[in-house]
């Protein structure tokens, strides 16, 4: 368990985008020996991994000018 501050985020999103994370999440749980998987750590991870992708492309648009 990460020991930062959590908070909780209520957002409502279509049946579909939930039936995606609900896939997303069970993708997971097959694919990792960590135990149980939980949506809230399966969005953390997705948002995680955009954000790196996103500064790295940040510092390539950088060096254009």
């Amino acid at each position: 368990m990460n020991t930062e501050t959590r908070v909780q985020l209520n957002v409502r999103v279509s049946k579909s985008t939930s039936d995606q994370l609900d896939e997303i999440v069970e993708y997971y749980q097959l694919h990792t020996k960590l135990g149980r998987v939980y949506k809230g750590d399966v969005l953390t991870d997705i948002i995680q991994k955009s954000h790196e992708i996103m500064e790295k492309q940040k510092v390539i648009n950088n060096r254009k000018y």
